[in-house]
């Protein structure tokens, strides 16, 4: 059976991740632990995306979500801001401001 869009959005994503009642400590490893476990409960997790752009959003610093580290977020961070940088220079030099 696979559920609607709005049945997903009803229920939240959270109720259909590959984590739900594997131990969080999985997600939060020790500083140089390894992660490779909890990234493999994620891999094909239907719901990464939405884990992802959960922590990307509310600005989660620890743990793994979405299939990726703190550091592979903050490098997601970056670019995103990079890339909205980029765009809003692009706009002000269209519309003549700061040429």
């Amino acid at each position: 059976m696979h559920d609607t869009s709005d049945e997903l959005e009803a229920k939240g994503w959270q109720d259909f991740a590959n984590c739900l009642g594997v131990d969080p400590d999985l997600f939060f490893p020790e500083r140089g632990a390894s992660t490779r476990e909890a990234k493999e409960v994620c891999r094909g997790c239907v719901v990464r995306e939405d884990c992802l752009e959960y922590a990307l959003a509310n600005g989660e610093k620890f743990g793994i979500w979405g299939g990726l580290s703190e550091r592979e977020r903050r490098r997601i961070r970056r670019q995103r801001a990079l890339t909205r940088r980029t765009a809003l220079d692009g706009e002000a030099t269209a519309d003549g401001v700061g040429a």
